[in-house]
């Protein structure tokens, strides 16, 4: 009980007095010393709290600039040629934020739990690499409000970090929510989703076209055209614009002109000016109306959004979740080195002594060889924890920075201040509690939740495709007409006159004020007699429908069993805390023991040495079992989906990328 005590009041002094970030971290743990460097067996003792306080006000902060945020959106211009133009993404942000350089000290980094989170949420590229899902998403409800249809988002979780995984979730969750990928390009290509009627462009269309014209045609005889050879130049400009509406409904208006000149003897105009205007109204009756069909892919783009905040705060869980093991198991790295060097130096310590009641002559030369084989396997095993130690650092740092190309950093030495987690409130619910907590907060249960809202409505609009198409229309057509006399015209006074207007502006107004209207209304059916790929498509979508409703009832028993099997690892975590725990106790009085029985006499140094190495191993697997128990209530929160409010993680600086308050 004094050690545990010993660890707490040290780690408390150490946080507050090397704090990096200005205010006071609590830490639960012992007080860490700096480990040996690579390659170095021989033990030294750990530094002292002044000692380390000391070193770590030499060097003051870096203060950085501020980093920042995320924000990558579709730009918007009045400019009207903006439209026409390519949009420009800016380039990836490789700098790590300043809090890195913030928490090194002497060469050091010194890094708390909560430190760790806020280096993840700002610098981890599984999370960097999600958030281009934002504007994705953003571009495709655009692309759907223009009539396209949704290419989908890929929302699947991101898990570039290497290390940290656990074997009951894989730091995700255990099995797959259809949710997760309801957003994807495989929805939409691969499934009935998104099936129906065509979808017209809902963006206006504007056509114009201009062309001048110079013809000459040799004639059989002068009998139709009054001479030889017939030369016509002809100038033509048309313009249309469209639009379609979500109802279904489109129209067109087109408007031209034509100016043709000639040197037939029997044409009364020379220029002759001709105008005309055309409005055509088209409205579907049944395949293609309504909005539900018109708008199915704007529904979809809309919920893939939601899909895409839900998929992020997943991605936020999974990554949280895998940096906490990772720093944990920097935790049992970090102390399973300091359990390997007080064992060594003790080794050494026996060795020296045991070597000088030799040179007495007190004590036989296999003491001695005994106790050299005991410091060579200490270095040995003080040689491999140092190894993993320098790997766990490896990892942590390759999760909480964005590169780790400068070889210092690569090369510094990561100090933990939190050696033991706090208490976790989840831990000490009842398991119908937990059951519920997680169908509540779970991301995917909402992911899945959606995806069977999509595939509903994927019923409905998928029926429409079965009608006959049935189209009603009205079309307005105007015309005028204008021109010059032909002077080249023999038809005689009476054939060559005419009271048509001479210019453009006489033929528009010709054209619009009814004097030469024409009506036209009318409508178009289609009836496809056997309709076996629309039936086959409509007929799909249900069976696809019952499979995820059969996806959906799985991912509800996966969630219960990923509950429990939680919470049975964490119990069988305390337990394993609880008797190496008493197991360590014991090594530690043995040990005890056998000193004050070698002081007396009545052990030798060697035996004591054994006790000192049997509590060695004791107190390592004590480290072990703490780090199962941390790790295993990181994963209970994980399946609960409680890990940002536990950890007090705001989701819109996760977005961001900048912590502006921290877990």
């Amino acid at each position: 009980m004094d050690f545990c005590w010993h660890k707490k009041l040290t780690a408390v002094a150490l946080a507050v007095l090397i704090s990096p970030c200005g205010f006071a971290q609590q830490a639960t743990g012992q007080a860490p010393s700096a480990p040996a460097a690579p390659g170095t067996v021989q033990a030294t003792p750990p530094q002292t709290i002044a000692q380390q306080a000391a070193a770590a006000q030499q060097v003051q902060p870096v203060v950085a600039g501020p980093q920042q945020p995320f924000n990558v959106t579709m730009p918007h211009s009045w400019n009207p040629f903006a439209p026409y133009m390519p949009s420009n993404v800016p380039p990836v942000d490789l700098t790590n934020s300043p809090r890195l350089a913030n928490l090194e000290r002497d060469g050091k980094l010194y890094l708390s739990l909560r430190d760790a989170i806020a280096l993840a949420l700002e610098n981890n590229l599984d999370l960097a690499y999600f958030r281009y899902n934002f504007p994705t998403a953003q571009a495709d409800l655009l692309r759907t409000k223009a009539g396209g249809i949704a290419n989908g988002v890929n929302t699947t979780i991101a898990q570039g970090t290497q290390g940290g995984f656990s074997s009951s979730g894989s730091g995700s969750g255990s099995g797959s929510s259809s949710g997760a990928t309801a957003a994807g390009a495989g929805g939409l290509v691969t499934s009935t989703l998104g099936n129906g009627a065509p979808i017209p462009s809902f963006d206006p269309q504007l056509f114009v076209q201009g062309l001048v014209d110079h013809t000459t045609l040799t004639q059989v005889n002068t009998i139709q055209y009054g001479v030889p050879i017939l030369k016509q130049n002809t100038i033509e400009f048309v313009s249309g614009y469209s639009q379609a509406y979500s109802l279904g409904t489109n129209f067109t208006v087109t408007d031209y002109g034509v100016r043709q000149t000639t040197n037939s003897i029997y044409n009364i105009l020379s220029p002759e000016l001709t105008t005309g205007f055309n409005l055509t109204i088209n409205q579907p009756l049944l395949q293609g109306f309504g909005l539900a069909t018109n708008q199915r892919f704007i529904h979809i783009a809309k919920k893939n959004l939601q899909l895409t905040d839900l998929g992020f705060r997943a991605q936020v869980i999974a990554t949280l979740t895998q940096v906490e093991n990772i720093y944990w198991d920097l935790v049992s790295a970090y102390e399973d080195v300091q359990v390997k060097e007080r064992s060594l130096a003790y080794a050494n310590e026996t060795l020296a002594d045991d070597q000088k009641q030799f040179d007495l002559q007190a004590v036989p030369a296999m003491q001695v060889m005994k106790d050299q084989a005991a410091v060579a396997s200490s270095e040995g095993d003080l040689t491999v924890s140092r190894a993993t130690l320098k790997l766990n650092e490896l990892l942590i740092k390759n999760a909480l920075t964005k590169t780790i190309d400068d070889p210092a950093l690569a090369d510094m030495p990561v100090i933990p201040l939190d050696l033991q987690g706090t208490p976790d409130p989840t831990a000490s619910e009842p398991i119908a509690q937990l059951i519920v907590e997680a169908e509540k907060n779970r991301p995917d249960v909402s992911e899945d939740q959606i995806a069977m809202q999509i595939a509903q409505n994927n019923l409905k609009t998928i029926k429409n495709e079965l009608l006959p198409r049935l189209s009603l229309y009205g079309e307005y057509i105007g015309a005028g007409f204008a021109g010059e006399p032909n002077a080249a015209c023999e038809l005689g006074t009476t054939g060559c006159s005419t009271t048509l207007p001479t210019s453009f502006g006489g033929a528009f107004q010709n054209t619009f004020n009814y004097s030469s209207p024409e009506y036209q209304v009318g409508f178009t059916l289609s009836v496809p007699l056997r309709n076996r790929v629309a039936k086959a498509d409509q007929f799909r979508a249900v069976l696809d429908y019952r499979q995820r409703e059969v996806t959906y009832e799985e991912q509800k028993k996966s969630i219960l069993l990923d509950v429990r099997n939680s919470q049975y690892a964490l119990e069988q975590a305390q337990a394993r805390v609880d008797a190496a725990q008493k197991a360590r106790d014991l090594a530690q009085k043995t040990f005890d023991i056998s000193k004050q029985e070698q002081k007396l006499g009545a052990m030798s140094a060697y035996d004591t040495l054994t006790s000192e190495q049997a509590l060695a191993v004791a107190e390592s697997a004590l480290v072990v079992a703490q780090t199962a128990f941390e790790k295993a209530k990181v994963d209970i929160d994980r399946a609960t989906g409680s890990t940002l409010d536990r950890l007090g993680v705001s989701l819109d600086d996760a977005k961001s990328g900048v912590v502006t308050h921290m877990p």
